[in-house]
């Protein structure tokens, strides 16, 4: 299920891609390429198209995010870490502290 939904939402990441570089920022783009008389639909049609198309793929992102991560197994968690075990594990450390000599050595002149 998990391998289904990223697939879904790298095929939406593709066409999402695909349709913003078909827009033009100042409203040309794809829409300036039917500016002849027979066309199939209008300039303002086409630019209508290309943005509810961009909402619609933006909105089907965000779902199927949000969906992958309801979709993931969860892992039973366990309390310890493996960190946590190799702490606890370590040998206790040597305490010792260095003797200090019971006479300081002085200089003889």
């Amino acid at each position: 299920m998990g391998t289904f939904i990223t697939i879904l939402i790298l095929i939406t990441c593709l066409i999402l891609v695909l349709v913003v570089l078909i827009q033009n920022p100042k409203g040309g783009g794809l829409s300036s390429e039917f500016s002849s008389s027979n066309q199939f639909m209008g300039v303002r049609k086409t630019a209508d198209f290309l943005e509810k198309t961009t909402w619609t793929l933006a909105v089907i992102l965000l779902s199927l995010s949000i969906l992958s991560n309801f979709s993931k197994p969860t892992e039973i968690a366990d309390e310890s870490s493996a960190i946590q075990e190799q702490i606890d594990n370590l040998p206790e450390p040597i305490q010792q502290v260095p003797q200090m000599p019971e006479q300081i050595p002085t200089p003889k002149q």
